[in-house]
């Protein structure tokens, strides 16, 4: 089964519901880590390019936005610690200012906490979507300027190095 038929059809382009979909979607594999952790990874990293090229579609003016609710720490933590311990050796990378003559415990970078943060923000816009649509797309569009996208960015680099690397290829 290749990865369109895991994921569903394509979402309309151009619409609010696009984001929302591939938001859900990727909600949706996070849930529901499977056994299969390479296949889960796989998924993962074919959902975060249409996730990267819809959100920056967005034309939103944005300003401030206030969210409905405040995060929840806890289940942040226990997600980034559910995600760190099944990405195991996966789980780190190299980040620009890292220094790789101290060893991989100088890594910084950090795959669960990119998949954590962008599902908190995801998540959090979904259920401001149900009220207002127009709203959380501004809200999804602000975060990816100041947050989220930069673990997006990283966390798409860092699946195609482990792609590469289970492969063979460099």
């Amino acid at each position: 089964m290749d990865a369109m038929t895991r994921l569903g059809p394509a979402p309309e382009s151009g619409t609010h519901s696009e984001v929302a979909t591939l938001a859900r979607r990727y909600c949706a594999l996070i849930d529901g880590v499977s056994d299969d952790r390479c296949q889960w990874l796989r998924d993962v990293a074919d959902l975060l390019p249409r996730l990267h090229a819809a959100i920056t579609s967005v034309d939103a003016d944005y300003g401030y936005v206030d969210y409905l609710d405040p995060v929840d720490l806890d289940a942040r933590f226990e997600l980034f610690t559910l995600l760190r311990g099944l990405l195991g050796e996966r789980d780190g990378y190299w980040l620009e200012f890292d220094c790789a003559a101290e060893g991989r415990g100088a890594m910084t970078g950090s795959l669960a906490d990119d998949l954590t943060d962008i599902y908190c923000e995801l998540k959090q816009g979904l259920r401001l979507f149900e009220l207002d649509p127009s709203c959380a797309l501004a809200a999804w569009a602000s975060g990816y300027e100041q947050h989220w996208g930069r673990h997006l960015i990283d966390a798409q680099r860092h699946l195609a190095t482990l792609g590469e690397h289970a492969t063979g290829e460099s």
